[in-house]
């Protein structure tokens, strides 16, 4: 989506147009407020969050999916390691950690 000049707000602006460019978002638009002059937060209507974080968890799925594959092909290919020397190494990084 491109931005017009009128979707780019100073927030010390939005303090006073608040209500107005909520109604603006939930007509469609979606407004960058600035603040120093850069990007500092944006408004989006609500129904369109709840998509992005749906997009965002689906992402996460998809990828998680990706590992288990890669997971399964190593393993069919005999690329496997003990389960002794999982836990050793599991072990020597919480170890480090600490």
């Amino acid at each position: 989506m491109s931005f017009q000049t009128s979707d780019v707000v100073p927030i010390t602006e939005a303090r006073a147009r608040l209500t107005e460019l909520a109604e603006a978002v939930v007509a469609g638009s979606e407004k960058v407020l600035t603040k120093n002059g850069s990007a500092y937060v944006a408004l989006v209507d609500a129904r369109k969050l709840d998509y992005y974080h749906a997009l965002e968890a689906e992402h996460g799925r998809l990828v998680m999916l990706d590992d288990a594959e890669k997971g399964l092909k190593d393993a069919l290919a005999g690329r496997v390691k003990p389960l002794s020397e999982l836990r050793d190494t599991m072990q020597r990084r919480a170890e480090s950690k600490k």
